[in-house]
C-alpha cells in the first residue's frame, strides 16, 4: 500500500492472505466467517482507518439488487436556483436510501454527453438532468432512455424526447411579473431572456408579450434582448437607457441579470423604481442583498429537485412504469420589493 493511500479490502485480504470476498464478509459481520477471523479482520480496518467504498460495493451487487446511486447533471454550480434544485434531490433521495453522482457540464454539449455516458457506465439507477445551454441534438438522451434507464428533466426539458419533466410555471410567472409592472406604472419594458432554443426563455417571453397585449401594450422588439448574466446585462444596458423612448420597466430571466440591469442604471444616476422598475426570477440570496432589494419571481427550486427526485425513484422502484413520462408543474409566485412601484 502507497503511504498515505487510504486502505482498501484489497489491502487488507494481502494483510490476512485471504480473499477479498472473505474480508468483505467479515465486515459485515457475516456468520461464515469465524469470530475470530472476524475480530481480527474488523480491528485491523478499525486501526487503520478503513473507510468503505460504497459505490464499488453497489456496483459488486448490482446484479442482485437495484443499485441505489442517481446520476445529476447541473448545467453550473455557480446559480442559486441549481444549488437549491440539487438540495431538493439530495433530501428527497437520501430520505428513500438513494446516494447521488452530480456533475456539471458547465453549459457545454459535448461534456453533457461524455456525462451521460460515464453516469451509463457506472451504472447509476436513472438521470436528473437539466441541459447544457448549447445543446441542440438529443441522441445522448434517447439512448439512454432506449437502454431502460429512467431520465427526468427540470428546468431546462428536451422537447426531443419524450421523458418526465419536472419545471416551474414559467410563462404564468412572466405573465405576473410584466402585470405588476405595468400596473404600477411601467408603459415600455424590455426583456432579457436566453436564447430561444431554451423553453424555459420561450415561455417566460410568451409570457411577457402576452401580458403586454393583454394590457393593450404594444410590443416593441427593439426592446427584446438575448442576455441571462449580469456581466452581459451591465454591457448592453446603457445603450438602452440612453434611448430617448428608453424602457421604464425591465423583466429579466433570472436575478443576476436584473441586479446587472440595476447596478447600471444607478451608475447612469436613474433612481429604481421612479424612473425604472426591474423585476428578476429566481428570488436568491443575491435579491435580498442588493439596494433596493429586488422583485422577482420565487422560482422554488428545492421543491423542483424533490418532485425531480420523487418522479426518478418511482420508476426505478416501479410505483411509476418506466416508459410513462411524467410531467409535473410547480409554482411560482411574485416577490414584490424595493425595485418596482
Amino acid at each position: 500500500m502507497k503511504e498515505n493511500a487510504p486502505l482498501t479490502m484489497k489491502d487488507i485480504a494481502r494483510e490476512f492472505g485471504i480473499s477479498v470476498a472473505t474480508v468483505s464478509r467479515a465486515l459485515k459481520d457475516s456468520p461464515r466467517i469465524s469470530a475470530e477471523r472476524r475480530a481480527a479482520i474488523q480491528q485491523y480496518a478499525r486501526e487503520h482507518n478503513f473507510i468503505p467504498n460504497v459505490i464499488a460495493e453497489s456496483l459488486r451487487f448490482s446484479r442482485l439488487q437495484p443499485m441505489k446511486v442517481i446520476g445529476v447533471i447541473v448545467p453550473s454550480f455557480v446559480h442559486y436556483y441549481f444549488a437549491s434544485v440539487l438540495s431538493g434531490i439530495e433530501e428527497e433521495a437520501s430520505a428513500r436510501g438513494y446516494r447521488l453522482l452530480v456533475a456539471t457540464s458547465q453549459e457545454n454539449y459535448e461534456r453533457e454527453k461524455h456525462i451521460c455516458q460515464s453516469f451509463y457506465e457506472n451504472k447509476v439507477c436513472g438521470i436528473i438532468v437539466s441541459q447544457a445551454k448549447d445543446t441542440l441534438k438529443y441522441d445522448h438522451f434517447q439512448r439512454l432512455m432506449d437502454a431502460g434507464l429512467p431520465l427526468v428533466f427540470y428546468d431546462r426539458i428536451c422537447t426531443g424526447v419524450n421523458a418526465s419533466r419536472v419545471v416551474v410555471d414559467d410563462y404564468m410567472g412572466a405573465f405576473n411579473a410584466v402585470t405588476h409592472l405595468i400596473e404600477t406604472g411601467c408603459k415600455r419594458i424590455a426583456f432579457y431572456g436566453s436564447p430561444f432554443t431554451m423553453e424555459i426563455s420561450k415561455n417566460r417571453f410568451n409570457g411577457y408579450k402576452d401580458a403586454l397585449l393583454k394590457h393593450g401594450l404594444t410590443y416593441d422588439e427593439t426592446l427584446t434582448r438575448i442576455c441571462d448574466n449580469r456581466a452581459d446585462a451591465e454591457a448592453i444596458t446603457p445603450e438602452l437607457l440612453k434611448r430617448e423612448d428608453r424602457p421604464d420597466g425591465f423583466f429579466a430571466i433570472n436575478d443576476d441579470t436584473a441586479i446587472g440591469i440595476l447596478y447600471t442604471a444607478k451608475h447612469m444616476k436613474f433612481k429604481v423604481p421612479r424612473d425604472i422598475s426591474i423585476c428578476g426570477f429566481t428570488n436568491g440570496y443575491r435579491s435580498i442583498a442588493c439596494d433596493p432589494m429586488l422583485t422577482t419571481v420565487e422560482q422554488r427550486g428545492v421543491k423542483v429537485g424533490e418532485e425531480a427526485a420523487d418522479i426518478l425513484i418511482s420508476q426505478v422502484e416501479g410505483l411509476i412504469p418506466r416508459d410513462k413520462a411524467v410531467r409535473r408543474i410547480v409554482r411560482t409566485r411574485l416577490i414584490i420589493r424595493g425595485t418596482t412601484r
